[in-house]
């Protein structure tokens, strides 16, 4: 089944668990308490937004991780909003450029990323998958690429939270967008104030 298509379909389905809030989204799991809004975006803001120390990728290599690994876990919500996400900290010259770098990445592909970002994806989707089958290998790959050691641990730490953000998702089958227009502008907030800023009030 084409990636639109199953789109489309998602968005039509309805949520299985109740008393949820008519939200999209891991918006849901934000808000069933305020604890869980404060410590998830705080999480989202420590491993794609916050200084790393050691680590050279930086907002755009993170959401691209965080993208692919939610693609690999076929969470439309999150591959699609990190995305967007990436894409708002661009130029209009590269996002032009790289709109089909991501687009590729939501299809389970590498290309046009360089060696480096190639190995780091690598590693991302096989903890996504199953973490007890990242080698050593993998890890020396990405190191002679030029990845340092916190890369490859900001691609461990991203891919097993994003893990655990798509499980909240679609695990509650929460609403999910059936265009990734609907991204576009809490994606500018967020590129702009990070995750822990709350969203812009709705214009009346």
């Amino acid at each position: 089944m084409a990636r639109d298509e199953e789109r489309t379909m998602r968005a039509a389905e309805e949520p299985i668990v109740g008393g949820l809030p008519d939200v999209p989204g891991i918006t849901v799991a934000m808000r069933l308490t305020p604890g869980l809004g404060t410590h998830l975006r705080g999480l989202a803001d420590e491993l794609l937004v916050h200084d790393y120390p050691g680590a050279t990728i930086g907002r755009f290599e993170r959401e691209m991780l965080a993208a692919a690994v939610s693609a690999a876990n076929d969470c439309f919500f999150c591959m699609d909003s990190h995305a967007a996400h990436a894409l708002a900290l661009l130029d209009e010259p590269a996002t032009v450029e790289l709109a089909p770098v991501l687009d590729g990445i939501k299809q389970g592909a590498s290309d046009g990323v360089g060696a480096r970002m190639e190995a780091l994806l690598a590693i991302a989707r096989t903890v996504g998958g199953n973490a007890r089958e990242l080698s050593a290998e993998q890890v020396s790959v990405a190191l002679a690429a030029g990845a340092t050691d916190a890369d490859v641990q900001l691609a461990v730490l991203i891919a097993a939270a994003f893990s655990m953000y798509n499980r909240m998702v679609d695990g509650l089958r929460a609403r999910t967008p059936a265009s990734t227009d609907a991204y576009a502008g809490r994606a500018r907030e967020i590129a702009a104030a990070g995750y822990s800023a709350p969203p812009a009030a709705p214009r009346s």
